[in-house]
């Protein structure tokens, strides 16, 4: 995947990602309570706690604010579902792993995530591409745990319905992000996680 560079003035790396991280953590809580239109540079500023004229010196425009946002929360949820992806066991039980801490991941991050579905379409072209890049990144992490399950024979699916399961994983993981305003009122995150399970295991053929 090819990642947008986002321009900036200052010859340090160290110091951009350090400056990028603080500008992150200011517009992320500054766009999902008002919104990315109605949040300035200015405000953007002040909470990351430095200048209008010092804000400018990492990005050029606000649109590169929401592209740094956007990535980075692609990237929280990739480096989770990573980090539940076992090498030992079966390609099943890797899959059950990385599907409860996938949808535990977009629980915790439901505002998150709501962010980039109501303001990509704010992003230039080529940003907006870059981003849902980064999505069907997450999902290839899925097609590759359902792929070993299918050669150690511990999933019984064709190639076509493995790349159809894992964007149903992501999408389910979605709905929780999406309908938690009503779900929440009947059934935990928990019962939610293991509910989901149960109907994808369901159709990847009983456990050897």
């Amino acid at each position: 995947m090819r990642k947008k560079v986002v321009p900036t003035q200052v010859k340090n790396p160290e110091l951009v990602n350090k400056r990028r991280q603080q500008i992150i953590d200011a517009s992320v809580r500054l766009f999902i309570k008002q919104g990315f239109h109605k949040s300035t540079t200015r405000q953007i500023a002040r909470k990351a706690g430095f200048s209008i004229g010092k804000l400018y010196e990492y990005i050029t425009t606000k649109e590169d604010v929401l592209y740094l946002v956007c990535d980075y929360i692609h990237r929280g949820v990739e480096e989770a579902v990573k980090q539940a992806i076992t090498d030992s066991g079966t390609g099943r039980e890797s899959l059950e792993s990385a599907i409860r801490e996938y949808f535990r991941i977009c629980d915790s991050m439901s505002d998150d995530i709501l962010l980039i579905y109501q303001e990509i379409k704010s992003l230039a072209r080529d940003a907006m591409h870059t981003v849902l890049a980064r999505d069907v990144q997450i999902t290839e992490l899925f097609e590759q745990i359902i792929d070993r399950g299918i050669r150690d024979r511990s999933i019984k699916l064709n190639v076509p319905s493995a790349r159809l399961l894992a964007h149903n994983i992501m999408v389910l993981g979605h709905m929780w992000t999406f309908r938690r305003w009503y779900l929440s009122r009947t059934i935990t995150i928990d019962q939610y996680i293991e509910e989901q399970l149960q109907f994808i295991l369901n159709s990847i053929g009983r456990k050897p």
